[in-house]
Order: structure tokens, then C-alpha cells, then sequence
């Protein structure tokens, strides 16, 4: 059977990332209908902490060195930490639907710190779809908060600051560990920290939560905290972070779906507009976006070998 192409491979893995992340927002409505938001935010690093442990002994995974150490803990903070806790935190407000709204700034954030990190240089149109995607959340916001911004869009907004740079960081670090080396060494230094206010947010009669709370849990921990960052990162390192970061546009539709289906959450024609809209402003600022530097959208064999390999 001939070998797929990398470009068809990266593809692969970026949508099945996107189909893993699409999930999320749900499944956490589900979890903390009866769990402790603080307990579901960290709680699902600690399960995710617990497979990448248990995948770095068995590959005998080389140790990270120097800095990579550091831009670990910047992913860690991104990813592990900042968007569960806000994005959690958020969905005891606001509905799925609506987050997945606001959430669908995320491809945009990812390619801005994908500029920043990878010294790419956006232009104009770049910016002017930015801020438009921008006022189009801060109006459908605005409109559905009754005048005023909810809590939960802040957390949102703040979520997607943090995964945005945790995705970008990720990519390039993947470049140097591995995708699923680079996720399960961020998990491992993450959950020493985690444990405590875990135990503390921990229900204290576990048969009493009900089989729904603990299956959007199970999800988050095993899925969106590691599944799919194992092939999401490998994605964006075997295709770069614009190119394969776009696939993130579907995603607020799939959120939406199913927020509708596994939640019975009513999705208004806002909602509905509030989505095209933004994700046409990101498309517009993916594809004049910037001129990527060699680092970004290439890879050289060494790198792509290393990336590829689970």
C-alpha cells in the first residue's frame, strides 16, 4: 500500500485532534452538572498525567534538557492548566453552544502566537480580520449577556489566550521531542502541583454522582487532555502551525452539533450567525496571513522522522 504524503498525513492527524477538541465544551457541561469545576479542571490533568506517565516508561522516552524544560512549562501553563481551568470554570455560566462561539477565536489566537513565536510577519488583512472577529464576539457577547459581557466570556476569552499559545509552543517543541512526548512530558511536571486542590475538590461520596457526570470526566481526561493532543501536535508538526491550525474553523460547528445532541441545548440563528462570522474573519486571516518563516513550514527529515514516530 503506498504511504500517504506528509501533507495528507498532517491532515489526518490535525481533524481527528479537531474531532477530539470539538467535544470538550460539552462534555465538561456534563461534568460539572455534579463535580466541583476546580476537581474537573485539574482533575482531568491528573488522568491524563497518569497514560503519558505510563507511555513515556514503556517508549523509554528520552529525557528533555535545558530549556525545553522551561517551554514545557509554558505549554503546561497554556494547556494543562490555563484553558481547563477557565474553559471549566466558564461552562458553570454559560451554555456549550456559546462557548463554542467565543471558543472559535482559537484558530486566529494560534496563528497570532505562531507569528510571534516563529517570527512570521502578518499582513495588513491579517490584522483588519483580527480586530473584525474580534467585535463580531464582543457584539454576540454583548447581545446575548443583555448589555453586558457574562463572566464566562472573560474566562473564555482568557482560555483561548492560554491554549493558543500552548498549541503554538507545542508545535515547535514537537518539532524537537516528538507530538505525543511533547504533551506527556508537559502532563508529567504538571501533576505534582495538581494533586492537593484535586484531593481537596474531590466529591466525597463518588457512587452519588451520577453515570453522565463521570463519563463527560472520563472524557476529558483521557480525550481532550491526551488522545487528542497526541495527534494534534502531531499534525501541526508534520504541517506546520497556519496551515494545519485551520482545520480548528470547523470546530465551533461540531461543538455546536453537539452541544445540541448530547445536551438538548437550544442554538439560536445568533449563535449560528455569530459562528460564520467569526469563521470567516479567520479564514480571511489564515489566508493572508503571514509569510512563514522555514522553520515554521518546513521540516527537515531528522525533525519530521522524530515528529512522526509514537
Amino acid at each position: 500500500m503506498k504511504k500517504l504524503s506528509p501533507h495528507w498525513q498532517s491532515t489526518i492527524f490535525g481533524m481527528l485532534g479537531v474531532l477530539g477538541f470539538s467535544l470538550t465544551l460539552p462534555a465538561t457541561r456534563l461534568a460539572v452538572a455534579e463535580l466541583d469545576p476546580t476537581f474537573v479542571a485539574l482533575g482531568r490533568a491528573i488522568v491524563a498525567a497518569v497514560l503519558a506517565g505510563i507511555a513515556l516508561a514503556l517508549a523509554r522516552a528520552p529525557r528533555p534538557f535545558g530549556m525545553q524544560w522551561l517551554r514545557l512549562t509554558g505549554v503546561a501553563i497554556g494547556v494543562v492548566i490555563g484553558f481547563p481551568v477557565l474553559s471549566t470554570w466558564a461552562m458553570t455560566t454559560v451554555p456549550a453552544a456559546h462557548g463554542a462561539v467565543v471558543v472559535g477565536l482559537l484558530p486566529l489566537a494560534t496563528a497570532l502566537f505562531g507569528a510571534w513565536l516563529g517570527g512570521e510577519r502578518p499582513r495588513p488583512l491579517f490584522w483588519a480580520s483580527t480586530l473584525a472577529g474580534g467585535i463580531t464576539i464582543a457584539i454576540f457577547s454583548l447581545s446575548s449577556g443583555s448589555g453586558s459581557f457574562h463572566t464566562g466570556d472573560l474566562l473564555l476569552l482568557g482560555a483561548v489566550i492560554a491554549a493558543g499559545f500552548g498549541y503554538a509552543e507545542g508545535a515547535r517543541l514537537s518539532r524537537e521531542l516528538g507530538a505525543w512526548q511533547t504533551i506527556s512530558w508537559a502532563l508529567v511536571i504538571s501533576a505534582p502541583l495538581l494533586i492537593y486542590p484535586v484531593v481537596k475538590t474531590m466529591p466525597q461520596d463518588i457512587a452519588a454522582v451520577g453515570w453522565q457526570s463521570w463519563c463527560g470526566f472520563s472524557y476529558v481526561g483521557v480525550v481532550s487532555m491526551f488522545l487528542a493532543f497526541v495527534v494534534w501536535y502531531k499534525g501541526l508538526a508534520l504541517g506546520g502551525i497556519a496551515h494545519i491550525g485551520q482545520l480548528q474553523l470547523l470546530q465551533p460547528f461540531l461543538t455546536i452539533a453537539a452541544a445540541a445532541m448530547l445536551l438538548h441545548e437550544q442554538v439560536s440563528w445568533l449563535e449560528v450567525l455569530a459562528a460564520l462570522i467569526v469563521i470567516a474573519c479567520v479564514l480571511i486571516g489564515r489566508r493572508a496571513g503571514a509569510t512563514p518563516i522555514k522553520a515554521i513550514n518546513s521540516i527537515d527529515q531528522h525533525d519530521a522522522a522524530q515528529a512522526a514516530h509514537l
